[in-house]
Formats: C-alpha cells, structure tokens, sequence
C-alpha cells in the first residue's frame, strides 16, 4: 500500500532542514567582469569531512509525475549538490532522520535555475529530472570510507503535482 505526498516549490526556507537552495533570489552579492555579471556569493554550505571536493557530470533518465518513492539514501560522510546543466525543474525528495532512518518524506519540485546542495547525512531520494536531458554537474565528496547508505522502503510514496 502507497502513501502519497504532493510536491511543493523549492523554497530556501522550507528546504533549510535539508540542504541549500542555489539560485539567483535577490539581488547579486557583487556585480563583477566589469559591470556585466552578478555574484550570488557562497550559496552553499559544502561539507566534506576527511575527503576533498570532486566534481562529477550525472546522466539521470528522466522520470514523470505521479513518481514512486521507494528508495532513500544518505551520504554520512559529505553533503552533496546537484546542478542541472540543462533549464528544467527536477523532482527532489528528502527526508529527516530518525533515529538513523528517514522519517516522512517531503518532495520539491524546483523552478529552472534552481540547483540545491543537500546536507552532510541528509536521506534523500535519487536523482530525478522530469524531462530530458537529464544532465547534471554533481559536487561532492572523494575519498576513503563508506559514504552511501540506501533503504528501501517497505510501503512507497507516490509524489504528485
């Protein structure tokens, strides 16, 4: 039996529990390349641990709404940011943790331009454009140590618009 959860916006505010939402909001922290580009500076607060920074280029197959949740994971070790390389919203589903396990789940659905950086441990759901190309630059951690922990769960969520 399923239990179902309706997607809200992206928004800084609601997603701080899980990570960091990258955008433009506001006005540019600089105006730089003389006078032709604004610097929305530190957006996000990476967090690697004993590891380093790599960057990494993710080919998602798109999925569509309504959309099974069924698997979440986690990464204990570095938080983990995903930008879309293309100007399509995403599906991004995470969760809070309880007691070492994902509590209920909350589904976003991003607006073009937006990209999040999701917290160090954060459970969240796998990578899910809803349209092609489903390519993304991926910034997170490389190093020694188990940085993935999945569960499956026993009932799904169906997420819908």
């Amino acid at each position: 039996m399923s239990r179902q959860i309706t997607c809200q916006p992206l928004i800084a505010a609601a997603f701080a529990p899980f990570g960091d939402v990258l955008d433009c909001e506001g006005d540019p922290d600089k105006i730089i390349n003389a006078g032709l580009c604004g610097r929305y500076h530190d957006r996000a607060q990476m967090d690697f641990g004993d590891g380093r920074a790599g960057i990494s280029v993710f080919n998602a197959q798109p999925r569509s709404l309504p959309y099974t949740l069924d698997l979440l994971e986690r990464h204990p070790l570095g938080s983990q940011a995903f930008i879309p390389m293309s100007h399509q919203p995403f599906l991004v589903t995470v969760a809070p943790d309880e007691g070492g396990k994902p509590g209920v789940p909350v589904a976003f659905l991003t607006e073009p331009g937006q990209a999040i950086n999701l917290h160090r441990g954060c459970w969240h759901g796998v990578l899910t454009p809803l349209s092609a190309p489903g390519l993304f630059a991926v910034v997170d951690r490389i190093g020694q140590g188990t940085n993935l922990q999945e569960v499956l769960l026993d009932r799904p969520y169906i997420v819908t618009a």
